[in-house]
């Protein structure tokens, strides 16, 4: 399965090689150009049977992680968080550290030693270290160095009937849903951005789009979902087996209501389930997106995921076809339904 490759691949914010080459490997048999910029996003252009509108999608190919800020004398390392990583979720868990994927394990202090006090507040990261079986700096420094990235250790599985549970599915389900776009004909130009640097501050999505320059663009994220048993109903940001979540509002753009409700029609004259997201915190490549150059209608549409940010996220797979879906119609029903 493609979101069990891409979500297994360690490519986090400011390291996203791997998984750009991944990309571009599947990609470029559909594509007209491919190119890399400055930045680092992956760019992926088809041409449609018009020249106008261009229409710009995008998901972010980086994930959340760790980095290593020091070695310390007795062999463990220090780290940062890379993005918004909640660091209760973080203790006794096994890592990956640096380019030779080395084994470790984040460690604290034993509850058996801590004073009550200690044990009544989650720790922060000064109190945690990573323990990769080294006695010594010395010893450490054999194996990693400063700036290495720190992985989060977990393969995907499926649960259930249909749902599956992996690392960085915010956003490579929003990538595998770009990818099965890209190989549809439309009828207007498609440029795919898969973006870098979303998880520290959106910041490879401006420059993508100042370079496509796009009439329309479309965001593809995986999104928070809180449908679990002690969340309170009116806090339920979206729930998983309702179909893509469409964006009203977070912390880094508000969405045009005209064309939230052309959406809307789009999906209930095709019997495509939908929900909105019910937040508005947060954000994603949509806030740099629609503010570019003079400025780009940008609409966001996420795949509900649990968990996210963190060693297992879970999603419906139902969820990822239909926003598949949902994406491939808004494109064919531009014009008609006068989007831009």
């Amino acid at each position: 399965m493609l979101l069990k490759e891409l979500t297994e691949i360690m490519s986090a914010s400011g390291d996203e090689k791997e998984i750009r080459e991944k990309i571009k490997s599947i990609v470029e048999p559909y594509v007209d150009n491919v190119y890399v910029d400055k930045m680092g996003n992956l760019i992926t252009c088809k041409k449609g049977k018009k020249d106008k509108p261009k229409i710009m999608l995008a998901a972010h190919m980086d994930e959340v992680g760790l980095m290593v800020k020091s070695v310390n004398e007795d062999g463990t390392l220090s780290f940062s968080p890379v993005g918004g990583v909640d660091n209760r979720i973080l203790v006794s868990k096994t890592v990956k550290v640096g380019e030779k994927k080395i084994n470790g394990v984040i460690g604290a202090k034993p509850i058996h030693l801590q004073k009550r006090e200690e044990q009544q507040r989650p720790l922060d990261y000064d109190s945690l270290y990573i323990d990769i079986g080294a006695t010594s700096k010395e010893e450490a420094l054999k194996h990693v160095s400063l700036g290495d990235y720190i992985y989060f250790d977990s393969n995907f599985e499926i649960l259930g009937n249909d749902y599956v549970k992996a690392k960085a599915l915010d956003d490579r389900i929003g990538c595998n849903v770009l990818i099965e776009v890209l190989k549809n004909e439309y009828e207007y130009p498609i440029c795919v951005a898969f973006t870098v640097q979303e998880e520290v501050g959106l910041r490879g999505a401006g420059v993508a789009a100042y370079n496509v320059e796009p009439d329309f663009a479309i965001v593809v994220e995986g999104t928070v979902a809180a449908d679990v048993s002690d969340s309170v109903p009116h806090l339920v940001s979206t729930e998983l087996g309702k179909g893509p979540a469409i964006s009203l509002m977070d912390r880094t753009a508000l969405y045009d209501k005209k064309v939230i409700d052309k959406i809307v029609k789009i999906a209930e004259e095709n019997k495509v389930p939908y929900q909105f997201r019910r937040i508005a915190s947060g954000g994603n490549d949509a806030g740099k997106i629609h503010l570019t150059k003079g400025g780009i209608k940008t609409i966001a549409v996420s795949v509900p995921c649990r968990y996210i940010h963190s060693f297992n996220s879970v999603a419906f797979l139902e969820d990822f076809n239909n926003t598949v879906k949902l994406v491939d119609l808004i494109i064919k029903n531009i014009e008609k339904e006068a989007l831009i």
